[in-house]
């Protein structure tokens, strides 16, 4: 019997008494219910589907003392943060209502047929949606409600009439029951069935991969880092029937600042961009992790300037014993590479210090150590010669969920170059403010190419997100009972 502990994320000290993980007959059972709750979910209307989102909602906001303070207790993320975050998963939950009643779901194409012969002629065709069918769904460490068992990821697979199986996270165990015990009164007053969204615990990985290799698993939904998700899309390819695996993975979010916005308001922009670096103790997917700069004055103040600011921030514990060692090591790792240290003033608390470096951009172009994510408070300036150097930067990156351009609000040919650069490797590019905050709207895209994303088409924030889950088929010569159905699976 393996067992899980949860921690205060603060002091270390156990919480609570420890959890059973989850047996492979557990897990085997979990998948099984999903499966037969999709026979049913699959052919759902809106407003039915719509009915549970908002119940869930309602359920987090009707617990959310109790929540907060646990998940609190869990992640050290205090109760201002985690209050906002439950309220964007309620948000959250009632946008996919929303865009399940509207029917988007269920949106087909009709097109009529053409008399005669190919290629004038065709038969009549209509296109609709199918869901996939039960989701393996992965927690995030970093967000206990948003990304995690009631979050983006589960509202929409949900809205797309897929069921749910959902890997909860080591790091908050307690918090994540919680919010299970809630979905699953939920699902009893609404009289549907309890293996439409089943929960599985596990500290290791062995829950992950049995997970995902279970046969009737049709997709799987991953917020977390690129080794992970890596290793679970091997697994999910491997199959003999590979699935569709949906991983947002490891971000570094490069900030392209050129000098005539720092000439302008340096100091300024130094004071957000440090505040960024800080923000959650750096525990975001879109932290941004390497500031390019050019070589001139302008550049030489907002550097000292962040630095300054950088080094009076004052982050929170960590989530997780580990990630507060993984940060240490990933810091060590960048200066080992051959970067320069700005602040680093290690501690050996629960609680780390922010931690800045320097290099020169052809360094940083030729070794791959230095694109490596640092989870955490940390940054890396980069100082390019030239914007046409500043390109190549990104290029070396390769694939980010964002890239910020502070100072391209005029058209020319380097501010055209950068654009192209930006938009090569990221899913969302940003011309001012900072990289952290994404807002769950329809135009929305998180996501971006590897190591980003494994599925850079698709994004795990936002509107779009739905379309993970369902696939397009083309129904030819249909009856007219079906295509009276406009999309409505049966």
């Amino acid at each position: 019997m393996t067992v899980l502990q949860s921690f205060r994320a603060r002091t270390g000290e156990p919480l609570g008494a420890p959890l059973v993980a989850s047996t492979p007959q557990q897990i085997d059972a979990a998948v099984q219910a999903a499966a037969e709750a999709f026979e049913g979910w699959q052919s759902s209307d809106g407003a039915t589907r719509g009915a549970l989102l908002r119940a869930l909602a309602q359920a987090l906001e009707g617990d959310r003392e109790a929540l907060v303070a646990l998940a609190d207790d869990e992640t050290a993320l205090g109760t201002v943060r985690l209050n906002g975050e439950l309220d964007r998963t309620a948000f959250q939950l009632r946008r996919f209502a929303d865009i399940a009643e509207r029917g988007v779901p269920f949106a087909w194409l009709d097109d009529p047929a053409v008399p005669g012969a190919p290629p004038a002629g065709h038969p009549a065709m209509a296109r609709v949606q199918v869901p996939l069918g039960p989701v393996a769904m992965f927690s995030a460490s970093n967000f206990p409600f948003a990304f995690s068992v009631p979050g983006g990821d589960t509202a929409s697979a949900l809205a797309a009439g897929c069921s749910l199986v959902i890997k909860a996270h080591a790091g908050h165990p307690l918090t994540s029951q919680r919010v299970h015990g809630l979905m699953q009164q939920v699902l009893q007053a609404l009289r549907l069935p309890a293996g439409l969204i089943g929960m599985v615990q596990g500290g290791g990985n062995e829950v992950g991969t049995q997970l995902i290799r279970h046969p009737l698993i049709a997709a799987g939904a991953f917020t977390g880092s690129t080794r992970g998700g890596a290793a679970l899309q091997a697994e999910a390819n491997a199959r003999p029937r590979p699935i569709p695996f949906y991983g947002e993975l490891g971000s570094i979010n490069p900030v392209v600042a050129l000098p005539g916005i720092l000439a302008a308001k340096g100091a300024e922009l130094a004071a957000t961009l440090a505040g960024s670096i800080s923000l959650g103790c750096g525990q975001f997917c879109t932290s941004p992790g390497v500031i390019v700069v050019l070589d001139d004055p302008a550049s030489d103040t907002f550097v000292a300037a962040l630095s300054t600011a950088l080094a009076g921030q004052n982050p929170h514990a960590m989530l997780t014993t580990g990630m507060r060692r993984a940060f240490e090591a990933g810091a060590k790792a960048l200066v080992a590479a051959g970067a320069r240290p700005l602040v680093n003033d290690l501690s050996d608390g629960p609680a780390p210090r922010p931690f800045l470096a320097q290099v020169d951009a052809a360094t940083f172009i030729e070794r791959a150590a230095l694109h490596d994510e640092v989870f955490g408070p940390a940054a890396l300036v980069v100082r390019a010669t030239s914007v046409a150097q500043a390109v190549q930067v990104l290029q070396a990156v390769g694939g980010s969920l964002t890239v910020t351009l502070w100072g391209v609000e005029h058209d020319s040919a380097e501010a055209r170059s950068l654009v192209r650069g930006a938009t090569a490797i990221a899913g969302r590019v940003l011309f001012a403010g900072v990289p952290t905050g994404v807002a769950v709207t329809a135009a929305q895209q998180h996501g971006g190419p590897w190591p980003s994303s494994t599925q850079p088409m698709t994004t795990s924030v936002g509107d779009a997100a739905l379309n993970r889950f369902l696939r397009p088929v083309a129904l030819q010569d249909a009856p007219v009972w079906l295509t009276a159905r406009q999309g409505q699976p049966c």
